[in-house]
């Protein structure tokens, strides 16, 4: 499955391998709150979505695949507290959506007790 070779690539840093399994068209959707990083981000594209990734590669080794809505998702958390949960879409064996929850006082209003972080 997609994601699940996409969290090695990106624990990897390795850019190709990222490439590989984003659909050219791929759009992510980062909703991150009041944070510094902004409320939320669009990007579009394999190539700008892989370089976003890479840029947050330092936190894939605290990346724990879970169920999102039912389909393959991620939780990071570093010591244990949330900081991203993501959700992912595929079609034709490419990720061709990345939901991004980042917010922190979202995150603290989910129940993450099933997740094993």
């Amino acid at each position: 499955m997609s994601p699940e070779r996409a969290l090695v690539a990106s624990r990897a840093g390795d850019f190709d391998a990222l490439l590989a399994v984003l659909d050219p068209d791929v759009v992510l959707r980062a909703d991150y709150g009041a944070t510094s990083y902004g409320a939320s981000r669009e990007i579009h594209g394999a190539l700008a979505v892989a370089g976003q990734a890479l840029a947050f590669s330092r936190f894939a080794r605290f990346a724990r695949p879970v169920l999102v809505n039912g389909a393959v998702g991620v939780v990071t958390a570093p010591d244990g507290q949330p900081i991203a949960v993501m959700g992912f879409t595929v079609a034709g064996g490419r990720i061709v959506e990345i939901d991004i929850l980042a917010d922190p006082a979202r995150l603290q209003r989910l129940d993450l007790a099933a997740f094993e972080v």
